[in-house]
């Protein structure tokens, strides 16, 4: 029979039984790393004015089985794009950017002569049409730029826009490029320069140099293939500073998150400007998928419909993500150092959970440390497989073991395919858990005593029958 833990009850509990949080979020960092077969993750909290946790899991270098520490370093990828954005926002506040304004002639003949006037915001929204990569732009990577602007001039004299300015939203990295160019040509400094005196001061948050092996704070990039992690090939990002270029340690990006919480990079009203959502001409809001897009910031919820403010990032060598609760003054940061498919928002959502109020609504389940099998179906598809609770320290931790055939749905290359994937509690019991996936951690909820649902990417719900 299943019921609702009364709020008081539940938080009497967690504190009876409950390891600390920062255990608790060690061990989903832990076996994550080892779900996925990434070589190395960092990840930090940031809470109430303070870093609260720095995990670090597994190696930063393969060849020399370096551990990640917490002044690790990791590729940003499109992460980069907030600073790039907070940047421009900064000379907004300080009145040396109108963000309505064309940009064309703060850049001249770096922009080709025949685009439509277009601006700041439409840049940081994707809606400017800019294309995002091309075909031509396969050997980017084996060029050094000095200056945004010098990448600008070269690589997009002869771009077509995609669509007309504020017609539509196009994810663009290049736009970024354009805007950290803006950045430079209203204040007079190397975009570089200007984040490191102005964005970022005092935060290990630079340019990324993953290809420099003098560089022993930096974690080398991998590729996942299945003969195991390979070195990523170099790369130089100069050539997208805003768009993808920039390297952190989770830590000094957790950090960085919090003063943009407390209005100590732009001020509070510029920073609710920033997350407010831009407009298409069409006056909907630019955005995809879950989310709005404000003045480079993703505006969405969590899972209980808590508002987030994030941006995460894909490239060769790295997957990131940066997560603000604007209400719970909280900042998370999750950086990985090989590409590998991630349901990443969500997995950094649950890393943090063990920091956050426990969800209102919780169904109590036991520890199932007495059941040896389960009943699932996913997509009107049933399976059969074996599973296994125990209690460590009053926590309940179990493995499911999955039949073949629900292996191969919930696979995801380049990570490898798993068949055993661990169930780590966020509550009492079994209310609520992390199925550690190689695609990252995945909600579990107790929908009765012996019942359970899994929250798949795409809103697709596993759904388990636990028995004896």
């Amino acid at each position: 029979m299943s019921f609702l833990l009364a709020p008081t009850l539940l938080t009497l509990a967690t504190a009876l039984s409950a390891p600390a949080p920062q255990l608790q979020s060690q061990a989903l960092l832990d076996a994550l790393r080892e779900s996925s077969g990434v070589p190395g993750l960092g990840a930090a909290v940031w809470q109430q004015g303070r870093l609260v946790w720095q995990g670090s899991s597994g190696l930063r270098d393969l060849a020399q089985q370096l551990p990640v520490q917490a002044d690790t370093r990791f590729r940003l990828a499109s992460v980069s794009k907030l600073f790039a954005a907070t940047a421009a926002a900064q000379l907004v506040q300080q009145g040396q950017l109108d963000p309505e304004a064309p940009v064309q002639p703060l850049l001249g003949e770096a922009l080709p002569p025949d685009w439509p006037p277009l601006s700041s915001a439409q840049l940081a929204a994707h809606s400017a049409g800019v294309p995002h990569y091309q075909a031509q732009d396969s050997g980017r990577g084996h060029q050094a730029h000095a200056s945004a602007r010098e990448a600008t001039a070269t690589h997009l004299q002869a771009r077509q826009l995609v669509g007309a300015p504020g017609a539509r939203f196009h994810y663009s990295s290049w736009g970024y490029t354009v805007l950290s160019a803006v950045v430079e040509a209203r204040s007079g400094l190397n975009y570089l320069d200007f984040l490191a005196r102005h964005t970022t001061p005092g935060l290990a948050i630079g340019v990324d140099r993953s290809d420099d092996a003098q560089d022993r704070t930096m974690s080398r990039p991998y590729t996942l293939t299945p003969q195991g992690p390979q070195p990523a090939a170099p790369h130089d990002y100069s050539y997208t500073w805003g768009g993808g270029g920039l390297a952190a340690t989770p830590g000094a990006l957790a950090e960085w998150g919090g003063r943009v919480l407390q209005g100590r990079v732009v001020d509070a009203a510029t920073r609710d400007w920033m997350w407010t959502p831009q407009r298409l001409n069409s006056g909907e809001p630019s955005g995809e998928r879950d989310f709005q897009m404000g003045f480079g910031w993703r505006l969405g919820q969590d899972l209980e419909g808590q508002a987030l403010r994030h941006h995460a990032g894909v490239t060769s060598g790295a997957r990131s993500v940066l997560l603000l609760w604007p209400e719970q003054q909280l900042s998370v940061s999750l950086l990985s150092n090989a590409l590998w498919t991630s349901a990443i928002e969500r997995t950094a959502e649950l890393l943090s959970a063990p920091f956050r109020p426990l969800p209102k609504d919780l169904v109590a389940a036991d520890c199932p440390t007495g059941h040896t099998r389960f009943q699932a179906e996913l997509q009107d598809e049933a399976f059969e497989g074996r599973l296994r609770f125990v209690r460590v320290a009053g926590h309940c931790q179990g493995e499911l073991e999955l039949p073949e055939a629900l292996a191969t749905r919930l696979h995801a290359p380049p990570q490898p395919r798993r068949e055993r994937l661990r169930v780590l509690a966020l509550a009492p019991g079994l209310a609520r858990a992390a199925l550690v996936s190689p695609i990252g951690l995945l909600e579990w909820r107790a929908i009765g005593q012996d019942k359970a649902q899994v929250l798949l990417p795409g809103q697709r719900l596993l759904k388990l029958r636990l028995q004896a």
